[in-house]
């Protein structure tokens, strides 16, 4: 089962699926059938407090993977969710500085 395993790609892959699925469930809530997803997504790169807004939302998915991983003492898999947070929240940090 996906949730065994024990390795750092396989944690880079979660790392990279679950902020997108926390991106898609906000757009759902917050802005459907309002805009369409282009509109979303155009709006949360044209206004940057939108960006921190769905960032901390798309985030808290890697943050509860990432408990869910390291309560269970599957620690590499969790680094790899580790890295991949810590290189969306640099990634949006400079966005949001530019």
């Amino acid at each position: 089962m996906i949730f065994k395993k024990d390795n750092v790609k396989l944690g880079i892959l979660i790392g990279l699926l679950a902020p997108s699925i926390g991106l898609l469930g906000y757009y759902l809530v917050k802005f459907y059938p309002t805009f369409s997803f282009r509109e979303y997504m155009v709006a949360i790169f044209q206004n940057k407090s939108v960006l921190t807004a769905v960032s901390s939302i798309s985030l808290m998915a890697n943050v509860i993977i990432f408990t869910f991983y390291i309560n269970r003492k599957i620690d590499q898999t969790a680094k790899g969710i580790f890295l991949i947070t810590c290189i969306y929240i640099l990634a949006v940090l400079v966005y949001k500085i530019t």
